[in-house]
């Protein structure tokens, strides 16, 4: 076997940029995915709300007769 060669600094810094590469790739990935289900959750609340707010509209209907004496 031939004898090992020293780490200096260039090498852990080479070692470093190359990790923090990959980590801001599995971060940008997250991010995007996070935005789109964010935005999914946001539509499917709104038009839940507008259906409930339909259906107890069309149920519950109140009606006020007014009469002149």
């Amino acid at each position: 076997m031939s004898e090992p060669r020293r780490i200096d600094r260039t090498d852990i810094e080479a070692k470093f940029r190359e990790l923090q590469g990959e980590v801001d790739d599995v971060q940008e990935e997250a991010t995007n995915i996070a935005v789109t289900v964010g935005a999914i959750v946001a539509v499917v609340v709104v038009v839940a709300a507008f259906v409930i707010g339909r259906r107890r509209g069309n149920r519950s209907r109140t009606f006020v007769e007014i009469r002149r004496l």
